[in-house]
């Protein structure tokens, strides 16, 4: 796969020489945006790549060795799909992207990773939780926490809230939804004791109907179910739930934080709870502090609802740390600002950010939210020692 890997881009960018296709002109560095705007994820990424967009607006240049570059975005659609993930990255190298930004969705960046790594280009993950994004990769960082952390964070908030037993309902094979499932089931077992988590469910991607799944919740009688899924499956399952006469307190992860579940579930989505990265009622940097009023200022403009989703702030944050690396490696060459992020810290919307060994943001702090009246409503901030 590597020797594949490394051919391909040996022959892309031979391509792109030849056509003069993709570089940027001499006073443009351009940066890749990895999102998914359809397929499953498309929601959340089109809120991601909003965020992006407006860091580039904010910060549209960057000055190296006393010369100023204006900064030209690059988006490609990774559909929500690992194949098609693998040809948006691929896209992304041809085009002679200096940095990427991105991916909403762990599956998708992991699938990409091999890719930006032969390729020598860094990858800044805004949103993508799934410790397997950057293990072993030394070209990709995030801005966002861990699943081991949100799972602990989840965990820690059921039990603390009087759950004693806890149903898990994860999507088979997505990293993200596998993942943050297992982390919750290992930190509640590890609170409540061996035989707490007294069902475990999978649906398949796409599906539609849970009733069977739910049933056998049900018959589990748990105090709160976790499920942790899509935009577009966190309705169904949250509403199905509710027909049935399932009462129990259900949770989700960062992804729940979008209008459109609200919007989907209506009234059963009252008192569902999520774990997310920021509240702008909260802003706790000057960054943020400027961020909320102008980027609710872009929303309207853009004809989105002035709610500023957390993974917008992340995206944002993601286009910082990659315009930090540039200031500091003073080069626009990619290999530099690799070697730049590995030390570079900054105050961004969502707290200070700093990357340990594994590129991961070294973060210990998430905020829990509920739906109440229609709307995500803040409950309070949790912090999780290492």
């Amino acid at each position: 796969m590597k020797k594949f890997a490394s051919l391909f881009v040996l022959v892309v960018v031979f391509a792109a020489m030849l056509t003069g296709f993709a570089y940027a002109a001499d006073d443009e560095i351009t940066i890749g945006v990895f999102e998914p705007v359809t397929g499953e994820n498309g929601g959340g990424g089109f809120q991601e790549v909003l965020g992006v967009r407006y860091a580039n607006e904010v910060y549209p240049t960057v000055e190296v060795g006393g010369k100023t570059y204006n900064i030209k975005l690059f988006e490609v659609d990774n559909k929500s799909d690992k194949t098609e993930a693998v040809t948006a990255a691929q896209n992304l190298v041809s085009q002679g992207v200096k940095a990427v930004v991105g991916s909403y969705g762990s599956g998708v960046s992991i699938a990409a990773g091999e890719i930006f790594a032969e390729a020598e280009i860094p990858a800044m993950g805004a949103s993508c939780t799934n410790p397997q994004v950057t293990l072993g990769n030394d070209y990709y960082f995030r801005v966002a926490f861990l699943d081991p952390f949100q799972g602990t964070v989840m965990a820690n908030y059921a039990f603390q809230n009087g759950a004693k037993t806890a149903a898990v309902i994860t999507q088979l094979g997505d990293d993200y939804s596998s993942g943050l499932g297992s982390f919750f089931v290992t930190a509640f077992t590890k609170l409540a004791g061996e035989g707490s988590v007294v069902s475990q469910e999978q649906f398949q991607t796409n599906q539609t109907d849970f009733k069977a799944i739910l049933t056998n919740v049900k018959a589990a009688n748990p105090d709160v179910i976790f499920a942790p899924s899509s935009i577009a499956t966190a309705p169904l399952i949250i509403k199905q739930a509710r027909e049935l006469g399932i009462t129990a307190k259900i949770m989700g992860g960062d992804t729940w934080e979008n209008v459109t579940i609200i919007e989907n579930a209506g009234a059963d989505a009252e008192g569902i709870v999520l774990s997310t990265f920021f509240d702008e009622a909260d802003p706790a940097t000057d960054e943020a502090k400027k961020f909320v009023p102008g980027f609710k200022e872009y929303l309207v403009k853009n004809n989105q609802p002035d709610v500023i989703p957390a993974v917008s702030a992340l995206g944002y944050d993601a286009y910082l740390a990659i315009l930090t690396a540039i200031k500091n490696a003073d080069s626009v060459d990619s290999i530099a600002i690799r070697d730049a992020l590995v030390t570079t810290e900054f105050n961004g919307v969502t707290g200070q950010i700093s990357f340990d060994e594994n590129g991961d943001a070294v973060k210990q702090l998430a905020v829990i939210k509920t739906v109440e009246d229609g709307a995500f409503k803040f409950l309070q901030t949790v912090t999780v020692a290492e």
